[in-house]
């Protein structure tokens, strides 16, 4: 009878003190993110590409469809340089996809040697951003980059397209800052792409003595046509 007083009086000891210990922190949940993502392409060196721009709406973050009047993604600010600068000539952003029939109450799109950037802004009772929620990736297209590469560009020569992690972030109209949305606050994340250079397509010559025979053969059309 003693030994089983004690048993319950130690197993009672036990669970006090477990109860009176902290409690093991919880997992940390990942922020969730909405996504920017430049497509990768092929084009064949020294040709004009252009490279689509997306972005994806996931529910949960601060910004989206999800979110009350007031806390839609209405406003952008993207920023791209490309590697080597050396392989392009010039490169433009400009509202694509779902924007571009959209209008905007403020607009730039500065280009500099190897880099280009373009911030949107929309009003929200006006000018909605019909992006579709939790949509396949990469999201809709917001904008297109307009790449034209400098003539004699190698064949596999990779061209990276690198959004910028300080100047790419996603805002309401208002631009609050509470619910800006950037890599450095964890709410964006960022997926970078290229361009992939493939061979200039060989245009077939016509040799001296080729050229020589479809003389000699116009020149028989023609004297059979005057017969």
């Amino acid at each position: 009878m003693k030994s089983v007083k004690w048993t319950f009086l130690g197993t009672l000891v036990v669970s006090i003190l477990v109860g009176l210990m902290p409690a093991a922190p919880a997992a940390a949940q990942p922020t969730p993110h909405d996504i920017v993502t430049v497509a990768t392409v092929s084009a064949p060196g020294g040709s004009s590409v252009d490279v689509p721009v997306s972005i994806n709406d996931l529910s949960g973050t601060t910004l989206g469809l999800d979110q009350p009047p007031g806390s839609r993604i209405q406003s952008y600010g993207i920023r791209i340089t490309a590697s080597p600068a050396g392989a392009v000539k010039s490169m433009t952003l400009t509202r694509g996809g779902i924007t571009q029939t959209l209008t905007p109450t403020f607009e730039s799109n500065p280009s500099s040697p190897g880099a280009a950037s373009l911030i949107d802004s929309f009003s929200e009772g006006t000018n909605l951003i019909p992006f579709t929620l939790n949509g396949a990736a990469p999201g809709n297209q917001v904008a297109t980059l307009h790449v034209t590469m400098v003539p004699f560009v190698a064949q596999g020569t990779v061209i990276t397209l690198t959004l910028d992690p300080i100047l790419t972030e996603l805002t309401d109209e208002s631009g609050t800052p509470g619910t800006a949305e950037t890599v450095a606050n964890g709410r964006l994340l960022l997926v970078n792409g290229a361009i992939n250079v493939t061979a200039v397509p060989v245009i077939p010559t016509l040799t001296q003595w080729a050229l020589i025979l479809l003389a000699v053969m116009l020149a028989a059309i023609a004297i059979r046509i005057r017969l």
